[in-house]
């Protein structure tokens, strides 16, 4: 992948990421963490006739080319991080506040990666590295006060 192309891609995550943090709190100030989720759910739905062109004229392997073991891992992905978003939604609705609700959770996926890449995709992890996990829990420490 060209490397300016994913240096835009991660800047429009940071931008729709910090941005959804606000109308997901909007959101549960009137519905339930449940119905947030089914709601969330259907947005992602609509997004679908988005990739149809790739579905139905696929460059690589289409969606139903895939090996079992590979769609398993898809669910399996679908399915956590859908758990975790509904824990999200309930931390929103129980007065938990955007400002600390949502940096707190964005800190799980740098911390998980670096507890468990070495673990479990043999990765390891520099110093300086852990010297950015020890920051990083400083800083959920400073947060959460």
């Amino acid at each position: 992948m060209n490397q300016s192309l994913w240096v835009w891609s991660t800047l429009l995550v940071i931008l729709a990421w910090g941005i959804v943090g606000i109308f997901q709190k909007l959101t549960t100030k009137y519905i339930s963490a449940e119905s947030t989720l089914i709601w969330q759910t259907v947005g992602f739905i609509l997004m679908i006739p988005l990739f149809l062109p790739d579905l139905i004229f696929p460059a690589g392997k289409s969606l139903f080319d895939y090996s079992m073991g590979a769609i398993k891992w898809g669910l399996l992905v679908g399915f956590i991080n859908n758990m975790g978003t509904l824990f999200l939604f309930a931390a929103l609705k129980n007065d938990g506040k955007a400002s600390i609700v949502c940096p707190l959770v964005a800190m799980a996926p740098p911390l998980g990666m670096v507890i468990l890449a070495p673990m479990l995709l043999h990765e390891t992890l520099s110093l300086l590295q852990g010297f950015g996990v020890l920051c990083a829990l400083i800083a959920i420490v400073l947060l959460s006060k």
